[in-house]
C-alpha cells in the first residue's frame, strides 16, 4: 500500500526550516515552505545553480518536492535532519526546486520529474547520473548517495550494459541499478510496457554476476511494476512468485526490501496467484505475517509502520465480500498503532506523512469516523491543512455525503496556497462538483472562471504537473457534456478558457497545449 495522494498539488513559497515543523512542538501553524536547517540549498534559479556546479567542479543534487507531500516531508524527517546527509552536502551543489516557483513545472518537465518527491545527482556538466529513492531509509540512502557520487558512469549507461547478455558489472553497479528510483524514473528511456521484463532481465543477470542481493531486489521490483499496471508489461511469474516468497519468509531479505514490502501486498498477490488457490492463500500468509514483524520493527520509520498495518488490511480484504468486518484484532492493531504514532510523533515534517499514513489506515479498515476526527485535530497544526481537507473529502464520498464532501473540496481549495497548488486544487473541487453535482450548472462555471483567472495568472501553466492537472479537468469536462447534456454552461467555460489561450502569443509551446486541451474537452459535445 501507498500513501493515498488525494489531489496532485504543489504548495509553497520556499523559506528556511521552522520551528513548527522541525522542533519537538507541532501545534503551531508553521509558515509556508519549509527546509530543515544546516543545508545550504540553492533555492529557485536553477541555472544559477548548475553554472556554480560546473565552476566549482561539483556534482550537483536537486531535489523537488511539495510542502504538502507525506513522502517528502518523510525524506526531509528522516534523510535530510541526519548529520551524515548535511556533512556530505559539502560535496555537491544541493538545490531545492518547489513546484510553486518561477518556471517550476517548466524545469519539472525537462528534468522528466514524474512523481515527488524526485531526487537527481548530475554530473558537474549537467549529465544526469542517477535518481535516488525516496522510500528507503536513511542508511540505504547514504548508500545509494555514496554510490551516485562515486559512480565512473550515469545509470543510463550502467542499464543498457547491464541488459547486454552476460553482463558483468561490479557490486556497486548492480546496486545502483537495484536502488534506482524507478518510480520517478524519466530519463533512462525504457518504454514502458518493457520496463517489468527489463527489471526482470537485470535480476537474471545480477544473480548469474554474483550479486545475489542486488538480484532479489531487481526482481521484487520486475513483478511490483508489473502488478501494479503503471506502466503495463509483464514478467515471467513462474520465477517471480518463489523470489517474492523467498523476501517474505526470510526476515533479513523482507528488512531489506522493507519499502517494496509494505508498498505492494495486494497489487504482487492478485498478479501472480489466482483466488481460492493453494497458491494465493500461502502468499497472502506469508506477507501477512512478515508486515506483522515490520509493523513492530523500530527501526523503520513510524509511516512505514502505518503502511504496513494499512496492507495486512488491504491482505484481509482480498478476495472477501466488501461488507465484511474485519477481525476484531485487527481492527485493535490499526487503533492501537495509529494512537501510538499519533502521540509520539512531534516532528512537524513527519507529522504530516504520519497523519496522512494515519488516516489511510483508519479509512480503509472502515474507521471512517475516526479517519475524520483525526485528520480534523491536525487542521490547526499543519502549514498544509488543504491536504488533509481533501483526506475529509474522501471520507464524506465513501459515506454517501456529496455536499460534505464539496464543502471540503471547496475548503481545500480556499486553503490552498501557491499558484500551482491553487491551480490542482481547483481543479479538483471542480472535478469533484462535476461527479457529485453535475446539474449545479451554476458552480461550475463560477468556480471554473475563478480558477481560469488564476490561470491567466500562472507562470508555466501549461507543463508539467499542470498541464497534467488540466487534462483531467479537461477530460471531466468532456463526460460532464456528453451529447450536449449541458451545452450552454459548458459553451461559457470553453469561451473562458479561450480568452487564457488566446493571451498567449503564437511562438509559445504552451498555446498548443491549451488549445488541445479545449478540443479535448470539447470531445463530449453534441
Amino acid at each position: 500500500m501507498k500513501q493515498r495522494i488525494y489531489a496532485l498539488a504543489v504548495a509553497g513559497v520556499i523559506l528556511t526550516g521552522t520551528a513548527a515543523w522541525a522542533g519537538a512542538d507541532a501545534s503551531a501553524p508553521a509558515a509556508a515552505t519549509h527546509l530543515p536547517p544546516g543545508i545550504a540549498w540553492q533555492q529557485g534559479d536553477v541555472a544559477a545553480a548548475f553554472a556554480r556546479a560546473k565552476a566549482e567542479n561539483k556534482p550537483l543534487f536537486l531535489y523537488w518536492g511539495a510542502v504538502w507531500c507525506p513522502p517528502c516531508n518523510q525524506v526531509k524527517a528522516t534523510i535530510f535532519n541526519q548529520d551524515a546527509f548535511i556533512k556530505r552536502t559539502a560535496l555537491f551543489v544541493p538545490v531545492y526546486l518547489d513546484g510553486d516557483t518561477e518556471n517550476a513545472q517548466k524545469w519539472g518537465e525537462q528534468f522528466k520529474v514524474r512523481g515527488y518527491p524526485t531526487m537527481i545527482l548530475f554530473k558537474p556538466d549537467g549529465t544526469e547520473i542517477t535518481r535516488l529513492p525516496g522510500e528507503v531509509d536513511a542508511t540505504r540512502y547514504m548508500q545509494v548517495l555514496s554510490l551516485g557520487l562515486n559512480a565512473a558512469h550515469p545509470v543510463k549507461d550502467t542499464l543498457a550494459a547491464g541488459l547486454k547478455p552476460g553482463a558483468r558489472l561490479d557490486q556497486a553497479q548492480w546496486s545502483m541499478l537495484a536502488d534506482y528510483s524507478w518510480d520517478t524514473d524519466g530519463a533512462l528511456q525504457v518504454p514502458g510496457d518493457n520496463l517489468p521484463a527489463a527489471l526482470q532481465t537485470l535480476a537474471q543477470h545480477a544473480a548469474a554476476n554474483h550479486a545475489p542481493g542486488p538480484a532479489t531486489r531487481l526482481e521484487f521490483k520486475a513483478v511490483a511494476a508489473a502488478a501494479s499496471g503503471k506502466p503495463q508489461g509483464q514478467v515471467d511469474k513462474a520465477r517471480a512468485l518463489p523470489a517474492v516468497s523467498r523476501v517474505l519468509t526470510d526476515g533479513k531479505l523482507a528488512r531489506s526490501n522493507f519499502d517494496l514490502v509494505v508498498a505492494y501486498p495486494t497489487d504482487i498477490s492478485r498478479y501472480l496467484t489466482q483466488p481460492g488457490t493453494p497458491a494465493r492463500a500461502q502468499l497472502t500468509k506469508a506477507w501477512d505475517k512478515a508486515l506483522v514483524t515490520l509493523g513492530a520493527d523500530q527501526s523503520i520509520s513510524t509511516t512505514d509502520r502505518l503502511t504496513a498495518v494499512d496492507g495486512r488490511v488491504a491482505l484481509a480484504r482480498l478476495d472477501q465480500p466488501e461488507n465484511k468486518p474485519l477481525p476484531p484484532a485487527l481492527l485493535a492493531a490499526v487503533r492501537s498503532q495509529v494512537a501510538a504514532a499519533d502521540k509520539a510523533t512531534t516532528n512537524g515534517y513527519e507529522r504530516q506523512s504520519v497523519i496522512s499514513a494515519a488516516g489511510d489506515a483508519l479509512t480503509d479498515a472502515g474507521l471512517v469516523t475516526e479517519s475524520d476526527a483525526l485528520l480534523k485535530a491536525e487542521l490547526k497544526r499543519s502549514p498544509a491543512p488543504y491536504y488533509f481537507m481533501s483526506g475529509l473529502a474522501h471520507n464524506a464520498r465513501l459515506r454517501g455525503d456529496k455536499a460534505a464532501a464539496l464543502g471540503w473540496y471547496e475548503q481545500a481549495y480556499n486553503t490552498a496556497e501557491g499558484p500551482a497548488t491553487r491551480l490542482r486544487w481547483g481543479v479538483s473541487y471542480l472535478n469533484g462538483i462535476i461527479d457529485l453535482a453535475p446539474q449545479d450548472e451554476a458552480r461550475i462555471q463560477a468556480v471554473s472562471g475563478k480558477v481560469l483567472g488564476e490561470l491567466a495568472q500562472t507562470s508555466s501553466a501549461f507543463y508539467g504537473s499542470n498541464r497534467a492537472a488540466l487534462q483531467r479537468w479537461a477530460l471531466h469536462l468532456s463526460k460532464w457534456n456528453q451529447g450536449g447534456a449541458h451545452d450552454a454552461a459548458f459553451k461559457q467555460v470553453v469561451a473562458r478558457f479561450e480568452g487564457v489561450c488566446g493571451k498567449l502569443q503564437a511562438a509559445d509551446p504552451q498555446k498548443a497545449t491549451c488549445e488541445g486541451l479545449i478540443k479535448a474537452a470539447s470531445s463530449g459535445a453534441a
